[in-house]
């Protein structure tokens, strides 16, 4: 569940949401609210940094091709040992 705070409450302790938020990641985020109205997030940056990650990664067409068609030849069994993969990248 999303924590929520005024954001006169959350002003008051913006310090001590960051040093929470950095302690528990698991935490997820916190809403910031206006007038009663969502209005800010605050995360753990390295939360935000994998939303990002994710977003870039669902909005390149060709990736998400390639890891569709990936999955679909993974599910007809058509693998590559790992022996193959690390002879590949010379490992």
């Amino acid at each position: 569940m999303v924590k929520t705070l005024p954001i006169t409450k959350a002003r008051a302790q913006l310090l001590d949401l960051a040093e929470e938020l950095s302690r528990k990641p698991e935490a997820g985020a916190v809403a910031v609210t206006k007038r009663g109205q969502p209005v800010l997030a605050l995360m753990p940056w390295e939360f935000y940094e994998s939303i990002v990650e994710t977003l870039e990664i669902l909005g390149d067409e060709a990736l998400m091709a390639s890891l569709r068609q990936s999955i679909k030849e993974a599910g007809k069994g058509k693998t590559i040992s790992w022996k193959d993969v690390k002879k590949s990248l010379s490992l």
